[in-house]
């Protein structure tokens, strides 16, 4: 037996019981997202800006986002019924490796083909200096949008992982970053997280007035991950009500509806999950000091990784213990570039790390300077995607029972470890 064994072999843990976090459910079925994207788009103010003949750039992002390829499907036929002709360009930065072909293969991979359109996706990460900010900054934004005869920014308008601000992600930062390529991730990115709540809005302004934006379709999801609105925007709507739909997108995010606790588990993290691996408007652990919420613990613990993010660990340097079997799964080639263009180095540090799973959560709540460990509060999720089912101890019991969103639907439990001391993900 390890010496780190011996440690925590004597630590007790709680018994665990299922609860039901109940979320507003309210979407826009699948079937439905081509009339609604329709009707939000055939407002005069908007259809009558599309003429005959005019070529049409149609912005789509690296996230992903619920039915994206069919909601830009929908702004392709709408802007062929108004005798435009559309195309498709990859809105991301520097994703995708920075290069034309990793950006629109996150494209493929998200069902945004050419096939499926029935219309071009240009990929390049050539620019054009379209005009300066009210600072001066020069702004330069795709090279094909830019000599587009209009441009439609479709983006999900969410809370960030990094900063807060009227804007945060969403339309404007579509415009700045995405549309921006390389040139606008860096500028915003070096500038530090400090500064992205004044530079978001300064580029995004300056790139409404110097490049043909004649609207935007706002994406909002509701906390299981499917369309919960999709809103039609002016060029100046863009300005005056993304920070309304930011507010309400806040509203409608999954989250812990538990204020605190000692030792907050998670199974596995992953680019799939959030950018940051884990979204820190979930866990609480943000990766600068200029954003803040979710439960607050003392100790988080990250079990695993997703198949999905590829070995790619960003956002483990949040936790304060994670496993043996997770390190091993890291990929520091495609980690570390995604924390040096973001600059936050820190994201990808590796914690303290254990053999077992039993062994991670056992230490974790030995270390807790905090806690009763009699009673200790422990709450143990799936990911920050999956927020309806989650195991919380017994001490916490009592204050779920009070809340009119929760529902126990379990009985206390030990926890399954197998007989190695870990857990099925």
């Amino acid at each position: 037996m390890s010496v780190v064994s011996k440690l925590t072999q004597g630590v007790e843990l709680p018994k665990m019981v299922k609860i039901k976090q109940n979320f507003d459910r309210s979407h826009i079925s699948e079937e439905k997202i081509p009339q609604v994207v329709y009707d939000q788009l055939q407002r005069e103010e908007i259809k009558l800006q599309i003429k005959p003949g005019m070529k049409v750039a149609i912005t789509c992002g690296s996230r992903g986002i619920a039915n994206i390829n069919i909601i830009i499907k929908a702004i392709v036929d709408f802007v062929k019924q108004c005798q435009g002709q559309p195309f498709v360009i990859p809105a991301m930065g520097s994703h995708g490796g920075a290069t034309p072909e990793g950006q629109k293969q996150i494209l493929n991979d998200y069902g945004v083909t050419e096939e499926f359109l029935d219309c071009p996706v240009i990929s390049s990460m050539e620019t054009k200096q379209i005009g300066s900010t009210a600072e001066g900054h020069p702004v330069l934004i795709d090279k094909h949008a830019a000599e587009a005869d209009a441009i439609i920014v479709c983006g999900r308008i969410k809370a960030h992982t990094a900063f807060q601000g009227s804007y945060e992600s969403g339309l404007m930062k579509m415009m700045t970053i995405g549309l921006g390529k390389q040139h606008g991730a860096e500028v915003t990115h070096e500038a530090g997280f400090g500064k992205m709540a004044h530079l978001v809005p300064l580029f995004g302004n300056a790139i409404r007035k110097n490049a043909n934006i004649i609207c935007g379709l706002g994406i909002i999801e509701n906390a299981f991950d499917q369309t919960y609105k999709l809103i039609g925007l002016t060029n100046e709507e863009i300005l005056e009500k993304e920070p309304e739909l930011l507010l309400e997108a806040k509203r409608m995010m999954g989250r812990i509806l538990f204020e605190s606790a000692d030792v907050l588990i998670v199974d596995k993290i992953g680019k799939n999950c959030s950018g940051d691996g884990m979204d820190p408007n979930v866990s609480g652990r943000f990766g600068t000091p200029y954003a803040s919420g979710g439960i607050q613990s003392e100790r988080v613990v990250v079990l695993d990784l997703t198949n999905e993010t590829h070995g790619n660990a960003n956002g483990i340097g949040m936790a304060d213990i994670t496993t043996q079997r997770l390190v091993d799964k890291m990929n520091l080639e495609i980690t570390y570039p995604n924390a040096i263009t973001s600059t936050l180095i820190n994201m990808v540090k590796i914690p303290l790390y254990l053999k077992t799973d039993k062994e991670a959560i056992r230490l974790a709540l030995k270390t807790c300077n905090h806690a009763d460990k009699l009673n200790s509060r422990i709450v143990r999720i799936q990911d920050t995607m999956h927020l309806e089912y989650i195991y919380i101890s017994e001490a916490m019991l009592e204050e779920a029972t009070r809340n009119p969103d929760i529902e126990v639907v379990g009985k206390p439990e030990k926890w399954p470890f197998d007989e190695e001391g870990n857990l099925h993900l």
